[in-house]
């Protein structure tokens, strides 16, 4: 069942599991995440960026590939088919395709600038039943020369987000896009409960929270995080590196040399397999499986 993202990540939060949302690169990346979800009967997300669907070829050949791979699949599980990290005109491309859940990107902007654009897109996502996700302040990255520690979202621009009604809220608790440093400090738990007291005093709710630059945090921080109110993980990095050791191990072990293991419906398999394997040992870690 295709569907957006609000119910899910509603009962990941009452249920203490986050839901995994595995970003999508290409045709293997679908089918590997689809099956695992499958096998494990987790409910998934589904995640595109502006620079998957350039490299696919656009945003609507992304969104047609994963609901047919869904359909070839007989998939019975939950998934949502989301936009990642969007600009303001990505929020509306991918409306008009039918994205069943966005994450609107103006962590970059002046906070009443990212407020402005924020209330029109949920006016938008309401009337087409389209879940919405924001971010305030900025998460760390390897490649923008943060400090070890990442970086660390303001409890009132986080409480102002919440209220403009968005269905759930990215946050900077030293998380780090990418591969975290050796010196990398570890998240901040007491500035994520600070961050979540606060929406549930102004609210009187406590709304899923999202944890991006998923891929390499240690599994005990990733469960205490959920624990906390983290009811999404973002993972892309670590399905990048799976899929290319297991590649790397099929070629430098020669076995691409043996018969027509060139061909790529061979090779590829190679990467894939590991990427299955890397998604249910997330699902299992962050506790989804069995869940749809």
């Amino acid at each position: 069942m295709i569907t957006n993202s609000t119910e899910m990540l509603q009962a990941a939060r009452a249920g203490h599991y986050a839901v995994p949302a595995f970003n999508v690169n290409n045709l293997e990346w679908a089918k590997a995440i689809l099956q695992a979800g499958e096998k494990a009967q987790s409910p998934l997300i589904l995640q595109v960026t502006s620079g998957a669907a350039k490299y696919m070829g656009s945003f609507r050949l992304a969104y047609d590939l994963i609901v047919d791979m869904h359909d070839a699949l007989h998939i019975t599980v939950p998934i949502s088919i989301h936009l990642d990290h969007g600009t303001y005109f990505d929020s509306l491309k991918t409306l008009g395709i039918s994205y069943t859940s966005i994450m609107f990107d103006g962590s970059s902007l002046p906070l009443d600038e990212n407020l402005a654009k924020t209330a029109t897109l949920r006016d938008l996502t309401k009337d087409q039943d389209v879940s919405l996700e924001t971010e305030v302040g900025t998460i760390g990255g390897e490649e923008d020369g943060v400090i070890a520690d990442g970086e660390i979202a303001p409890v009132d621009s986080a409480v102002a987000m919440a209220k403009a009604g968005v269905d759930m809220l990215a946050v900077g608790i030293g998380n780090i896009h990418g591969q975290y440093p050796k010196d990398w400090k570890g998240l901040n738990f007491a500035h994520l409960q600070k961050i979540d007291d606060a929406i549930y005093d102004a609210l009187g709710k406590r709304i899923p929270l999202v944890l991006h630059g998923g891929s390499g945090i240690p599994d005990d921080q990733v469960r205490k995080a959920i624990q906390l109110g983290i009811a999404k993980v973002n993972v892309n990095t670590e399905g990048q590196l799976a899929f290319h050791q297991g590649l790397r191990d099929y070629i430098l072990s020669d076995e691409d040399l043996k018969g027509k293991n060139y061909d790529p419906r061979i090779l590829l398999t190679a990467g894939t397999d590991q990427l299955v394997e890397m998604c249910l040992d997330r699902i299992r870690v962050f506790g989804s499986g069995n869940k749809a």
